[in-house]
């Protein structure tokens, strides 16, 4: 039962203190799951991160169940994602009940444009430590070249290639690279030892 007190309450102060979505979240989840409590390891935490991005949902949500998952099975998955959810349900409903009467003032429209900013900050300070653990080689910088042409000039191809394909196919192209690279470094099936 503690172990699931803990679960919940790490993803409850988790919750109420990330802004910015899942990237923006990297940098504190790599903080309290891997370096204080090692709870997780830096990779295991930017896989968790990709299959969260694959997955429906909030990235960081869905990396908090799978947390929870690992460290308590079934249980320990609702209890993360319970403690996840919790403080900001409370916080979007105060907003909510607040924000239109606030909303117009000029003191929370220049608020809410410094979050923006901030959120911003966040979001390319967690792309570059993903980038720094992701591109690593030739072979991934060019995968990864390919894939962000396919995203970003996806509007002017004359097919558009949804995201989920091309999650796919980076997959895909990942696993055919390691085939190859393990058959040719077995010896005796036609490759050389490496």
């Amino acid at each position: 039962m503690n172990e699931l007190l803990e679960l919940y309450w790490t993803f409850a102060k988790i919750g109420c203190v990330t802004f910015g979505g899942g990237y923006a979240m990297l940098p504190i989840l790599e903080r309290e799951l891997a370096e204080k409590r090692g709870w997780t390891n830096m990779d295991e935490l930017r896989d968790y991160f990709s299959i969260g991005q694959c997955t429906p949902g909030i990235i960081a949500l869905n990396v908090s169940t799978f947390i929870g998952e690992k460290k308590a099975g079934v249980k320990g998955a609702l209890a993360a994602t319970m403690g996840f959810l919790a403080g900001p349900i409370v916080i979007i409903l105060v907003i909510a009940a607040f924000l239109t009467n606030f909303a117009h003032y000029p003191v929370v429209q220049h608020a809410f444009a410094g979050i923006r900013v901030c959120v911003c900050v966040l979001i390319v300070q967690a792309v570059l430590r993903l980038w720094k653990k992701s591109v690593v080689d030739p072979f991934t910088l060019a995968l990864y070249i390919i894939i962000f042409a396919l995203n970003a000039f996806s509007g002017v191809l004359p097919i558009k290639v949804p995201a989920a394909v091309l999650v796919l196919l980076a997959g895909a192209v990942g696993i055919a690279a390691s085939q190859f690279k393990n058959r040719r470094s077995v010896p005796g099936k036609g490759g050389k030892k490496a």
